[in-house]
């Protein structure tokens, strides 16, 4: 993207980082900016789709006498909110399920509109430092990786996707360069036995790869696609994206952390389709544009965490936000929409 680069929204002051989170070993990435993105004001509502530590959520509720409901499928996560809720009475209330089904999850709830939307995308800290949780391979535990706790693990995966299949999803959505070698020993290894160790995997990734790039380990895209597949992390983003263009009041605030290119593309390229900076075609190639810009970006370039931010917290260094604010317009209509790619969103999606 060409042109002056947009300066990120100032806070009007500095977050306080949040007590629990503290506790919780959990260090919310770009707060300040976040919570200056989503601008909070005293009596709305706003939704932290992914709770997680719960960081986001109390700085709102410190900076006004806001409510906010804060959405998990990490039923420790849902645990630890609803701890955090007791401190906070009627103001903060906790959902547990997903944030694509986070209208769902309001109806029942909430009839008031909706101020503003958190997402922050991914896996958190919490998760990462559980062994028992399979989602590092820096220490041993089983290979699970799955937030919910419930249904296919990263295990199963291994174990029944076939060779061919294994090596594409490595490539797509780990962005691994060397998926078909990583895949061939994969397989030769489960011949041998199922491998059902974080450790385990992560040799068997290492030796497979010829060189690696310097400051990451060699099992760190492996680990990012399986888990993304185990948890449909994309899917939901998608899901959850469109919930927050239903659920946004006219000037209610989406701000959106991603710690990767795929996610961030994701959004970039949903907002920037629903805003007014979408490309205008020309008279030979027109674009097509059946809704209205259901959004106004409040920064072009995606905002990045300041040096200080990352020295205080290495797991920062790959943050980007992107905010936008709601217009007037009504949702665009997801049946039919295409997508990056060049795929189509049907009704099963």
């Amino acid at each position: 993207m060409t042109g002056r680069r947009s300066r990120p929204p100032e806070p009007a002051a500095r977050a306080i980082e949040p007590e629990a989170v503290r506790s919780a070993g959990h260090i919310p990435v770009l707060l300040d900016a976040v919570i200056a993105a989503l601008a909070p004001r005293d009596d709305a509502v706003y939704v932290d789709g992914t709770f997680g530590g719960g960081g986001y959520s109390e700085a709102l509720l410190k900076a006004a006498h806001c409510r906010v409901f804060g959405i998990d499928r990490d039923p420790e996560g849902v645990q630890r909110g609803r701890g955090l809720a007791e401190r906070y009475g009627e103001r903060l209330r906790i959902l547990e399920g997903r944030f694509g089904d986070m209208a769902q999850l309001l109806a029942p709830v909430n009839v008031d509109p909706v101020a503003g939307i958190a997402l922050d995308l991914g896996v958190s800290s919490t998760q990462l430092d559980a062994p028992e949780r399979g989602f590092s391979f820096r220490f041993d535990g089983p290979l699970d990786m799955r937030m919910s706790g419930a249904g296919q693990s990263a295990a199963d995966l291994v174990a029944a996707l076939s060779e061919s299949d294994l090596a594409e999803l490595i490539r797509a959505l780990g962005e691994e360069r060397f998926a078909r070698r990583i895949a061939r020993a994969i397989n030769a290894a489960r011949q041998r036995r199922p491998i059902q160790r974080t450790t385990e995997l992560a040799d068997i990734v290492r030796a497979a790869i010829p060189q690696s790039e310097p400051g990451q380990d060699p099992a760190t895209r492996t680990f990012q696609a399986l888990r993304i597949a185990v948890n449909d992390e994309l899917g939901e983003l998608d899901r959850g994206l469109a919930a927050a263009e239903q659920l946004l009041e006219p000037g209610g605030r989406l701000a959106v952390v991603s710690f990767h290119s795929l996610e961030d593309r994701r959004v970039k390229e949903f907002l920037r389709r629903r805003s007014d900076t979408a490309p205008r075609g020309s008279r030979h190639r027109p674009i097509r544009t059946e809704s209205p810009p259901s959004f106004t970006l409040l920064t072009r370039r995606a905002v990045k965490p300041s040096a200080a931010e990352i020295a205080h917290n290495p797991r920062a260094r790959a943050a980007r936000l992107r905010a936008a604010a709601r217009t007037a317009a009504p949702p665009w209509p997801r049946n039919g929409e295409r997508l990056p790619g060049g795929r189509h969103r049907g009704r099963g999606a």
